[in-house]
């Protein structure tokens, strides 16, 4: 589940974590308040309004602007809210502004220069270790740096047995060149930051920048948070963050079904079971000439109510021109699943693509004989082969 940076900065201030403050406004006249709240409370004359998206690079979509007075803030913040914000990890519809966080300006006059960092905590899957990546070229993209200059990016692995130890904080802040007081506020925000991951079960925090103030405070000025999904029972607070209009409508209202839905770029949808199958479902479709449109799992349980809400979730999508339905009889029998389909296909009345049916496992000559007496336009298949096949002839 993926954190708005205001609910991620909450997040790491509630573990000590020093943030850049900000306020959270659904309209203009929210973001005014909220500006002249900040400056009462902080001092700050300048302000950073930053749009409220799951999505990186939000400044090069016209996202965060510096407005220099009240005047600005609320011209700024009517700008950006409700606009379709297109960045380089979003589609090119964009994703539709809500809400924009109201900043203070911690780029501030002092006694040197403020320098900005590069900080994320994540899963090496190939130790099973937790891994803190860093680098001195903050407010770059990651990804660019790795590409360019490799050398530039430093990784710490965290032994979750024993978490991050002083001698790795240290070592942090000397790969970062810092000395004084902003060598031990950077030991502290590294302890604190990875605290807070491993407390809070994410899957990754990554602030881009972590920024040096011109007074050798050291601060998340951004905060990308993604909790992992598995652990949100031991989180209701964190759960209590998911916000439902930043995630595919599709996928969510699968979600309330039971069904396990991911929305791809395709032509052939899929219902199968099993995200295994699923998954060869998928490399069938690929070798047959098609493109999958969808991942979709629908459990153990295929009965005609559940396969009509899988109907209409493919249905939806106008690009699908045929539908793979993969099932494998285990915990489910195939004559009921079959029965699913055939009853689900009467009850829409409104299919309009080719369906192939491939059953195997208990009962699958029942299931078959039943697709084929039905009278209705599915195909059956027995084989994997005959399966792609039969995909195949129909997008040809």
């Amino acid at each position: 589940m993926n954190l708005h940076e205001y609910q991620g900065k909450e997040l790491l201030s509630s573990f000590g974590v020093r943030i850049q403050r900000g306020i959270v406004a659904q309209n203009a006249d929210e973001a005014v308040a909220a500006a002249k709240q900040l400056t009462e409370d902080t001092g700050t004359g300048w302000h950073v309004i930053k749009a409220q998206v799951h999505a990186g690079g939000r400044g090069k979509g016209g996202g965060v602007k510096l407005a220099k007075n009240l005047d600005q803030v609320k011209e700024i913040a009517g700008q950006i809210i409700g606009m379709d914000l297109v960045t380089p990890q979003t589609s090119a519809e964009g994703k539709r502004v809500h809400q924009v966080l109201v900043c203070e300006d911690v780029y501030y006059p002092g006694d040197s220069e403020p320098e900005e960092y590069y900080i994320s905590v994540l899963l090496n899957r190939g130790n099973g270790r937790n891994m803190i990546m860093y680098s001195t070229e903050g407010g770059m993209d990651i990804e660019t740096v790795a590409e360019e200059t490799p050398h530039l990016i430093f990784t710490e692995e965290i032994d979750p047995a024993t978490g991050i130890l002083p001698f790795q904080a240290r070592k942090i802040a000397f790969n970062l060149g810092l000395s004084g007081a902003a060598f031990k506020d950077m030991t502290k925000f590294v302890t604190a930051l990875y605290t807070a991951y491993d407390k809070s079960d994410s899957s990754l925090f990554e602030i881009n920048p972590v920024l040096k103030t011109s007074d050798d405070k050291i601060m998340a000025v951004d905060a990308k948070v993604t909790i992992d999904d598995n652990a949100l029972f031991r989180h209701k607070d964190l759960a209590a963050y998911r916000d439902l209009r930043e995630e595919n409508a599709i996928e969510v209202e699968a979600g309330q079904h039971g069904l396990n839905y991911v929305d791809l770029d395709g032509n052939v949808g899929c219902m199968v079971n099993g995200a295994g199958l699923a998954m060869a479902t998928m490399d069938l479709i690929k070798q047959a000439g098609g493109e999958p449109a969808n991942f979709l799992d629908v459990g153990g349980t295929a009965d005609a109510a559940r396969v009509e809400i899988a109907f209409e979730l493919i249905l939806r999508d106008p690009a699908v021109k045929a539908i793979l339905i993969n099932i494998f009889g285990g915990i489910v029998r195939c004559d009921r699943v079959a029965q699913g389909v055939i009853d689900a296909y009467k009850n829409m009345g409104n299919i309009n693509v080719p369906i192939i049916v491939r059953l195997q496992g208990t009962n699958a000559d029942i299931a078959k004989e039943l697709i084929d007496n039905s009278g209705l336009d599915v195909m059956s298949a027995t084989e994997f082969q005959e399966a792609a096949d039969k995909v195949q002839a129909v997008l040809a």
